[in-house]
């Protein structure tokens, strides 16, 4: 019988350009509308998120939406986002705690999808960083 066990552990996506040099607060992650892949329901490192959390901890946070301005009447887009989501969080069995990152250089070529102008405008703490 062997003392040693063998395990494999998945490997963390450091989405920072700079891992000494960020601040992020606890959220919970929202499960819904995230799509099951694989039978895991995973919301990726990197996703920017918000959704209201900073102003009451109680509201979980969600992937970032963006809603499209009037160009005739001169109004901007606006959105909901308030960070960017640290680590993947496993939302399979309803909504879990997670990290978003709310001061720091992130890493653009690690995110899953480039944020748009007006997440880049509303996340002034953030710089992203190819």
């Amino acid at each position: 019988m062997s003392k040693f066990v063998s395990r494999t552990y998945g490997n963390r996506k450091d989405i920072l350009k700079f891992p000494d040099h960020y601040v992020a607060v606890p959220v919970t992650v929202d499960d819904d509308g995230v799509v099951a892949v694989d039978g895991k329901k995973i919301v990726p490192a990197g996703t920017i998120v918000g959704g209201g959390t900073l102003a009451d901890p109680e509201i979980m946070v969600k992937k970032a939406t963006t809603t499209p301005g009037d160009p005739e009447e001169g109004t901007p887009d606006t959105t909901d986002a308030e960070g960017v989501l640290l680590n993947d969080v496993d939302v399979t069995y309803g909504p879990a705690p997670g990290a978003m990152v709310i001061h720091g250089f992130i890493d653009l070529t690690k995110l899953p999808e480039d944020p748009d102008a007006a997440e880049v405008a509303a996340l002034k703490m953030i710089q992203f960083i190819a």
